[in-house]
């Protein structure tokens, strides 16, 4: 068993840890899903589309959790939104997560966030030296240098976490399930068609919470399926990866059912990581608004999320919709020609700084 968690501080840190993990990975999904010409790899587009939408719901799941042990979920927090590209733990060593076209190495990434766990033993936790000011994901917090070895440990650590600080707490004649209910998400305010949101609520809800994430990214049990009998992340892009379908009686890695093709030139080559800075503002002003609004439309959207995880669970009926209604404003960026890089187009940067996050603020408060 794990010990690095071993206060609620510790706990509700790591949650929130969870919640940027969860979130971190939508960010590229739909620069990826976006970068496909429209009418073209159905296959890629429903697959990337279904799984960001379970990211979402991982999101709000870890925000039940945190929520559960009397946390306060806040995705305007400075830095929730990391600088791409973001590391990840990967056994031995980390893989960076990038915002870029879709692709066979942007699939890679995919298939390696998304990747079953690894086994390595009792080692839990490793130290690793970054240079410069990078976003890493799933690290330790407290200690920057120290990464937990895999994202499965991660959780794996939570997990622990919850078994003995409720344990603990028992022993004294008291619970760490101490959180509003009323601050629930169920699945009254969230339909994605990819598992049931329930109330956390006591160690059983929590365990089960917990491995719903894990199952859906990684599978159940070594097979290729999570508890619901739905195909689980790391082998819907597998599918995406081998051309093939898998069937319901399928080995890891040995897909059996139809073949289909992807197009891995039918997508618009924008610039990996783009930055505000760039766009050259005085060439290309419309361009640049355009890079500018979206990153202030998205940080209404964290607000509006944070709301919603904090008393006012029906503001996700309008959230989960809104996150495709991005398509639009990031199709007004990735289908224009970035001037001053020739063969490069231009995305949308995800750069959500405080000003954005203020003018997001100011405009939930009004519509409340």
């Amino acid at each position: 068993m794990s010990d690095t968690i071993t206060t609620l501080h510790a706990l509700k840190e790591h949650l929130y840890a969870a919640m940027q993990l969860e979130h971190a990975t939508i960010p590229p999904y739909l620069t990826a899903l976006y970068s496909i010409k429209p009418g073209t790899n159905v296959d890629a587009v429903q697959v990337i589309r279904v799984v960001a939408v379970e990211e979402m719901l991982h999101l709000t799941v870890a925000a039940n959790l945190l929520n559960a042990i009397g946390g306060t979920p806040d995705l305007t927090r400075p830095g929730f939104v990391p600088s791409y590209p973001a590391h990840l733990p990967d056994g031995e060593t980390d893989f960076k997560v990038s915002l870029a076209s879709f692709s066979k190495e942007t699939l890679a990434i995919f298939k390696k966030i998304e990747r079953p766990r690894l086994a390595p033993g009792s080692q839990k936790l490793v130290k690793r030296l970054y240079r410069g000011s990078v976003s890493v994901l799933a690290s330790y917090p407290g200690a920057s240098d120290m990464q937990y070895y895999s994202i499965g440990d991660f959780y794996a650590a939570i997990e622990d976490g919850f078994e003995r600080l409720e344990k603990e707490a028992n022993a004294a004649g008291k619970t760490i399930f101490i959180g509003d209910r009323k601050r629930q998400v169920t699945s009254e305010y969230y339909y994605s068609g990819g598992g049931e949101l329930f109330p956390v609520i006591d160690i059983e809800s929590a365990r089960s919470a917990i491995r719903l994430v894990m199952e859906q990214g990684e599978g159940a049990g070594g097979g290729i399926y999570d508890h619901e009998r739905e195909l689980a992340h790391y082998y819907r892009f597998d599918e995406l990866d081998r051309e093939r379908y898998y069937q319901p009686e399928d080995r890891p890695g040995h897909p059996t059912g139809p073949t289909f093709s992807v197009d891995w030139q039918a997508v618009y080559p924008v610039k990996p990581d783009l930055k505000l800075g760039d766009i050259d503002g005085n060439k290309s002003p419309e361009l640049y608004e355009a890079a500018l609004s979206f990153n202030q439309t998205y940080a209404e959207f964290l607000e509006q999320l944070t709301l919603a995880f904090n008393g006012q669970p029906q503001l996700l009926l309008q959230a989960v919709p809104r996150m495709f209604e991005f398509r639009n404003l990031m199709g007004d960026l990735i289908r224009n020609p970035l001037p001053n890089h020739p063969g490069q187009y231009a995305m949308a940067t995800f750069e959500i700084g405080d000003k954005e996050l203020a003018r997001g603020v100011a405009v939930e408060e009004a519509r409340v």
